[in-house]
């Protein structure tokens, strides 16, 4: 297991620095489509509101199929398969710029998607399995802030290239996905195949006991829906906001996701997830609201940045997982948990699409009723989590507490 101290400190060619470096990767090609797809879908697509909630809900399906990685790891290495779908997000972003419409988004989107639901479920599998619970949260607001330099990074060229050079969108995507097809290659040949600290079930794993992280996932998803699609759309269709102006507010939130998340990771290791959960949510009530409200760029800039970093404080929902789970039920758990964060999110793009064109800030009213469904939950997650103590309603009613199965130790087969 990953310690604190070991932390990037065991060898270029250790579980820590093939995290890291993984993590960096996956941003480069998704902050690139991210950064690209409002401008590259209104002036180069065509594309209104209803389409691009359309290829947005497209773009969900396989996050909605991610319990389907627990099958192919019957015949793939999870290391190996984190790696293949880490070269096809790259691919699926390179090709973007080669097809200026409805059809074409439809088509690069997917391949792209499926890259880059199958790596985060895999990459939040590996990452839960290397890494020790006492620090773990540390550890996560680390890998979180490696993702937000190469963001940064990502959007500062970006806007240097749009704005400076002058270059096309097309080219941009090519670079950006180019970058992350090599990572992963120099990670495929360059590093050694780690074994696996706990035999993981390759069947798919659903406990009673866990209902309330599905319940959080589920409705992590479905709001998570309402920022990645319509909030950087609003700044776009409602402020007028160019390619170059979207890449400068993507990387005032990355410079402050850096210095943020570590210590985010570090006050959750204090105060426990079921506060920071609180936190975050009751925050978010707010911040939806002042989307469905704002009548000024300014105003929509400070809404998403502060958006952002209240969403850097999920990293509590990964360690409330890890600290009630069976380790064995991790690979699993991963991809039935995007699975579950994918149900409504197929959805909610395309209905909200014919929302936003009544409506816009019905939209984002929405994504506030959400949150406090959310802040309910949290309140039921107990301050300090393990196996047989998930949720604090057990505590009320405990006749409806589930038996907890043997725990799996390392070297041993999964528990049944």
């Amino acid at each position: 297991m990953m310690s604190e101290s070991g932390f990037l400190r065991n060898g270029w060619r250790s579980r820590e620095v093939f995290l890291v470096l993984t993590a960096i990767a996956m941003p480069i090609s998704f902050s690139t489509w991210q950064a690209l797809f409002n401008n590259f879908a209104h002036d180069q697509a065509a594309l209104g509101g209803d389409g691009v909630g359309w290829v947005q809900s497209f773009r969900e399906v396989p996050g909605f199929l991610s319990f389907t990685v627990i099958f192919l790891l019957l015949w793939f290495r999870e290391q190996r398969f984190t790696l293949a779908s880490l070269v096809l997000l790259g691919l699926g972003t390179m090709i973007t710029g080669f097809y200026p419409s409805f059809w074409g988004l439809m088509l690069t989107t997917f391949v792209m998607s499926i890259g880059f639901h199958y790596f985060e479920s895999l990459h939040q599998s590996l990452a839960l399995q290397w890494t020790d619970k006492k620090t773990a949260p540390e550890v996560m607001g680390k890998i979180v802030s490696a993702r937000s330099v190469a963001a940064l990074l990502s959007f500062g060229l970006i806007y240097v290239m749009l704005d400076v050079g002058e270059v096309d969108l097309k080219w941009i995507y090519v670079l950006g996905g180019g970058v992350t097809v090599v990572i992963g290659l120099v990670c495929w040949f360059g590093f050694p195949q780690f074994e696996a600290q706990v035999e993981q079930s390759k069947k798919i794993v659903l406990r009673k006991r866990y209902w309330l992280w599905y319940a959080l996932v589920f409705m992590s998803g479905a709001r998570r829906q309402i920022f990645v699609v319509f909030a950087g759309f609003l700044m776009v269709q409602k402020f007028g906001f160019t390619a170059g102006q979207m890449s400068l507010m993507f990387l005032a939130n990355m410079a402050l996701t850096i210095y943020l998340a570590p210590k985010i990771g570090r006050l959750i290791s204090r105060v426990g997830e079921r506060r920071i959960l609180i936190i975050e949510y009751t925050g978010l009530v707010a911040v939806f609201a002042g989307y469905a409200f704002a009548s000024e760029a300014w105003v929509g800039v400070l809404l998403y940045i502060v958006d952002h970093v209240f969403f850097a404080m999920a990293i509590a929902i990964k360690t409330y997982f890890q600290k009630i789970a069976d380790p064995a039920d991790i690979a699993s758990s991963s991809g039935v948990s995007f699975t579950i964060s994918h149900i409504v999110a197929i959805v909610i793009p395309a209905a909200f699409g014919f929302l936003w064109l009544t409506q816009p800030s019905y939209v984002f009213l929405a994504g506030s009723a959400m949150a406090l469904i959310s802040l309910v939950l949290a309140l039921m997650v107990p301050r300090e989590p393990e196996p047989g103590n998930e949720s604090l309603i057990f505590r009320v009613l405990p006749i409806l507490k589930p038996d907890v199965p043997p725990i799996s130790k390392p070297g041993t087969q999964p528990a049944e």
